[in-house]
């Protein structure tokens, strides 16, 4: 017999295990033999459930066997696959000291590692997550938080007690430290969790406006990013088979609208997919708080103060922060604990709530892929006065043809999330920069797709599709500045659909921004096959207003062609940004190339600005490209002396070169720009490598 190959769930999976699928071996001469070997793939979904059995007095029965149970889903009888018994001993371990001197200990995991196929790793052992939201918390709170994990860690863990600890904070959910019982690690990642405190403030970046530049279609409000980063966890713990509980330190979380309730009802639906139990806990203890708020608050005025509109309406706003923490732990089987300062007591009380308990597993033989509810019944063949606790039902998976919009746009925010980049398609970006005035720059984002990526949905029969993008643009202080969502509607019938396999799919934006390093990430989402990339990288804008040694220049963008503002096939940027886009001229437009690779057969185009604000009166500039191969000059063009400047107070002096490629052989170079100011005797030179191809 031969495998095709196994398939395990990944963060957007369902959180069910995938079967084999398993061929003769006499069909392979026949594979081989073939010109295009087909594949046969057969899909089952492995469904886990976690049963508690108690006897009349509340002790666990222990001794059952897999015969012992009868298992149905929607009254249809399911066959057991898969049966253990998790015996968790509460035995004590001695009091651990902890440290006098903070250490950075190991680096933290990367994430929560997945067992092997069938694998139950971690037998007879009860699996604690302390996770933290730094979002909300205050330093008070954040360190009050990390304190009562210290004293859980070093006096009340016990010998089946295996801890991870993860934290959402600065957009992302980050494991810091894989489920282990060794203490001293464990310490050391919370120790160098305290240490970096400083770039564990509060979140300002949550409280950005929406993504889409104020399009209405798409907006992340803070709350959702909470409830959006605790799915993204629960689907990290879901490759576990065994019970997990997440003990959950939050300054509260309040909902505003029908999306958050959305988002919580997705939160939740993952939570019992992944076998997750949350224990949430309120890290601002108890509170006493003035009748109409501290001195951080202005006065509310009026005569609320008088009647006490005011002191409801700020009692009822606390209330309803805690409303939706009591929410996540009733729907998920868990207990929030409010109005404690000593929060190592909500960790205990996760730990107690886990005792002995069997894992039963079955391959549904509910094969629709449609997101419905299934409703599960437990029993036991004797002892009917036993009592089994269990979770009641489960959603089953959904395709991602089957998704609605409001599950895409979900599907988007967790990954844009993710810690673990999703590469399953292929981008390229470009950021350029060129200055407007005294303080601000325009910022062209050029993202690049090959069309052949798309040829899984030309294949699936599709005659049109959408290439959805989403991203965030921070500055150094991890503050959202800029925000993208778009999408691009791709045609992929008759000729076009030819095109696609030879050509890109580009997008572009722009933005106005201040001098500063910067991060940006963006996501591209093939909306007919669900199949997302994602694109990491890291610019800084300089301030020109301080280069004085040198001729200051804005970036050097090469492109081998300039097209139609109208060209939907290339780009999708809108109208309303290509007014301030330096490379939009006489109604067209330079691409960039991305991945600066030129075909011998065309022409390579280049285009930079130098400002000479400071030049009274301005003089010429002279300038020239240069393509070096092997440390050789390979080719130069002819000086070019600009006296042209634009009508701006920087004094802009576009310099534009068109240079034959065909003069290169094919090989790889590296272009030189040389920018010459003979009368103040300065100078400016711009280099990078590229790619003649025939």
């Amino acid at each position: 017999m031969i495998e095709t190959g196994w398939r395990t769930p990944d963060w957007r999976g369902s959180g069910f295990r995938m079967s084999r699928c398993v061929l003769p071996i006499a069909f392979l001469p026949a594979m081989l033999a073939a010109q295009d070997l087909p594949q046969f793939h057969s899909t089952s979904q492995l469904v886990i459930e976690h049963v508690t059995v108690t006897d009349r007095n509340g002790r666990p029965v222990e001794g059952l066997r897999a015969e012992d149970f009868i298992i149905a889903e929607n009254g249809a009888p399911q066959t057991i696959r898969l049966f253990e018994f998790q015996k968790l001993e509460d035995v004590p371990l001695p009091a651990l000291h902890e440290p006098g001197v903070l250490t950075a200990g190991a680096q933290p995991a990367a994430t929560i590692a997945p067992p092997k196929p069938g694998e139950i790793r971690y037998r007879n052992r009860r699996l604690l997550v302390l996770y933290f939201d730094v979002t909300t918390m205050g330093t008070a709170e954040r360190l009050r938080a990390f304190d009562s994990a210290v004293k859980f860690i070093t006096t009340q863990i016990t010998a089946s007690d295996l801890v991870a600890i993860m934290a959402f904070s600065q957009g992302y959910v980050k494991v810091h430290q894989d489920f282990t019982d060794d203490r001293d690690t464990l310490l050391a990642a919370i120790n160098r969790m305290i240490a970096i405190s400083e770039d564990l403030e509060q979140d300002t970046s949550q409280n950005t406006s929406g993504f889409g530049q104020g399009e209405g279609e798409f907006n992340l409000f803070n709350s959702d990013r909470q409830l959006s980063a605790l799915q993204t966890a629960f689907a990290m713990l879901g490759r576990l088979t065994e019970r997990k509980s997440v003990i959950y330190f939050a300054s509260g979380l309040r909902l505003s609208g029908v999306d958050n309730q959305a988002q919580l009802r997705a939160t939740l639906n993952s939570a019992i997919r992944s076998n997750v139990v949350l224990f949430p806990i309120d890290a601002r203890g108890l509170v006493a708080e003035a009748p109409m708020g501290d001195a951080s608050l202005p006065s509310q005025g009026g005569i609320g103060m008088y009647n006490g509109t005011v002191a409801l309406t700020m009692a009822g706003s606390f209330q309803r922060t805690q409303d939706a923490l009591y929410a996540l732990a009733a729907d998920t089987g868990g207990k929030a604990i409010f109005d404690y300062n000593d929060l190592s007591l909500g960790i205990v009380q996760a730990q107690k709530s886990v005792s002995n308990y069997y894992i039963l597993g079955y391959y549904t033989t509910n094969a629709a892929q449609d997101g419905k509810w299934r409703k599960i019944e437990i029993a036991l063949k004797e002892f009917p006065s036993a009592k089994l606790d269990y979770r009641h039902g489960y959603f089953g998976p959904k395709e991602f043809r089957s998704f609605n919009a409001a599950d895409r746009e979900r599907q988007l925010e967790e990954a844009l999330m993710l810690e673990d980049p999703i590469t399953e398609l292929t981008i390229a970006m470009e950021v350029n920069w060129f200055q407007l005035n005294r303080a601000e720059y325009y910022v062209p984002v050029v993202m690049k797709i090959p069309g052949s990526e798309l040829a899984l949905a030309r294949k699936g029969g599709a005659e049109r599709t959408r290439v959805d993008f989403i991203g965030e643009i921070r500055d150094e202080y991890n503050t959202t500045v800029a925000n993208i969502r778009d999408k691009v509607e791709i045609e992929m019938s008759g000729a076009t659909a030819a095109e696609l396999t030879k050509r890109h799919i580009q997008y572009d934006t722009g933005y106005t921004m201040l001098p500063g390093s910067y991060s940006i990430k963006v996501l591209a989402r093939d909306n007919q096959t669900g199949r997302i990339g994602t694109f990491l990288s890291k610019f800084t804008i300089p301030n020109l207003n301080l280069v004085t040694d040198r001729i200051p220049i804005s970036s050097v963008v090469l492109s081998s062609q300039r097209i139609n503002l109208k060209e939907a096939l290339y780009t999708a940027g809108r109208d309303k940004e290509q007014i301030a886009n330096p490379l939009v001229q006489d109604g067209l437009k330079m691409i960039p190339s991305v991945t600066r690779v030129f075909n011998r057969a065309g022409d390579m185009y280049i285009y930079l600005q130098a400002y000479e604000q400071s030049a009274a009166p301005p003089s010429p500039l002279a300038a020239f490209v240069t393509f070096y191969r092997g440390g050789t000059k390979a080719f130069e063009t002819p000086p070019m002396v600009v006296t042209e400047r634009l009508n701006n107070g920087l004094r802009t002096m576009p310099l534009k070169f068109s240079v034959v490629t065909d003069k290169l052989t094919p090989g790889r170079y590296v272009a030189q720009v040389t920018v010459l100011d003979p009368k103040a005797r300065k100078a400016a030179f711009w280099q990078a490598p590229l790619l003649v191809v025939p």
